[in-house]
Order: structure tokens, then C-alpha cells, then sequence
């Protein structure tokens, strides 16, 4: 790979674009400003595997614990490396949604870089705050429970999903697999 190459993945994402443009010169430079911004995004669906419903219920399990029913587990090769619940109330922090306390209690002992490649599991779909600090904090799977369509039956829920705000961040890659014991999660709310 050229200099000039491995240089574009330094520039910000709007402005790699322009830069991509100018690498491939005139007649492709038009394309390249044309192309979707979705198309530097990494957002994939991807099926559930047989392991998903082991760590889910680990995350039910926090969501039953917590001040509302959502929880999170993050999982790398097999291993819980952090577990959160939503704690809004308790900590009077309205930032402390299961995702966000799990991603808390790993950085408290383990380097943030640690995040990347994880996998996070989670009662209900991420919202966009949380989905934005998994983008962030590079975790490379997300598998959720209920999704937002099915939480805004039950209580408030801003109308983006996952999906959405993923494809939004032209820096990240991130597989997502929904409906994992979605109606599980979902009883939590009937309690």
C-alpha cells in the first residue's frame, strides 16, 4: 500500500471523501464525491450463532437487576470481561444505561483498546448514545434482545435503530444481530 494510501485512513470522514477523490484523479474524483456517505460504514447484519442466547440470558439476568430492564454483558473469545445494568436512578446519572455501565466497569480495569473486537450483548437495542459510545470505543459485534420498535411499545425510545446510527459513522465497522431472546427481554417489562 502507498504512503498516499495509508495517509487517507488519518483523514477525518467528511474530509476523506474529498481526499479519496483527489487520489483517484479527475474522471473518478466525481463518484467518489457522489458516493453515499454510508459507503465508508461498516454497519453488517449478521446472523445469530449458537452461542448468542448463552450470553444474552447473562444479559436478561443484569436487566432483571437493574433500575429499568435493560442490561449488557461484553464477551471476548468465550469470557465475560464486563457486565452492566441500567443504574439511572440509583446513580442519578440518566448516562447509565446497562451498555454504558458495562463499557465503565471494563475501562475501570482494563485499557479502553481492550474494547475493540468485543462483543456486546444487550436486552434491547442499543440507543443512540449508547450505540455511539460502542462505535467509539470500537467494539466490532453488537447482539441485542429486543429491538427499538418493540421497546417503544412499552416506554419512550428514540426512533433510530443500531443499523442506523452504525452506518452514520464512517470510521467503524460493526456487525449487529438482532431478536436474540427478544421476547425474554421483552417480559421483563410486564414485571
Amino acid at each position: 500500500m502507498s504512503a498516499r494510501c495509508r495517509g487517507l485512513n488519518q483523514v477525518p470522514g467528511n474530509d476523506r471523501r474529498q481526499a479519496l477523490a483527489l487520489l483517484l484523479g479527475g474522471s473518478l474524483a466525481g463518484a467518489a464525491l457522489g458516493a453515499p456517505r454510508q459507503a465508508f460504514a461498516g454497519a453488517t447484519q449478521m446472523a445469530a450463532l449458537p452461542i448468542d442466547e448463552h450470553f444474552m440470558r447473562m444479559a436478561i439476568a443484569e436487566a432483571a437487576r437493574g433500575d429499568f430492564p435493560f442490561g449488557a454483558v461484553i464477551v471476548r473469545d468465550g469470557d465475560v470481561l464486563a457486565a452492566g445494568r441500567n443504574l439511572d436512578r440509583t446513580t442519578n446519572d440518566p448516562t447509565a444505561h446497562g451498555e454504558m455501565v458495562a463499557i465503565r466497569r471494563f475501562v475501570a480495569v482494563r485499557p479502553a483498546d481492550g474494547l475493540k473486537g468485543t462483543t456486546l450483548y444487550t436486552s434491547g437495542e442499543p440507543c443512540p448514545m449508547c450505540m455511539g459510545a460502542i462505535l467509539w470505543c470500537g467494539i466490532g459485534r453488537v447482539v441485542f434482545a429486543a429491538s427499538i420498535d418493540e421497546l417503544a411499545t412499552t416506554l419512550g425510545q428514540i426512533m433510530l435503530t443500531s443499523k442506523q446510527v452504525a452506518d452514520a459513522a464512517p470510521f467503524a465497522t460493526v456487525a449487529i444481530t438482532g431478536g436474540v431472546l427478544a421476547a425474554e427481554a421483552l417480559a421483563l417489562f410486564q414485571k
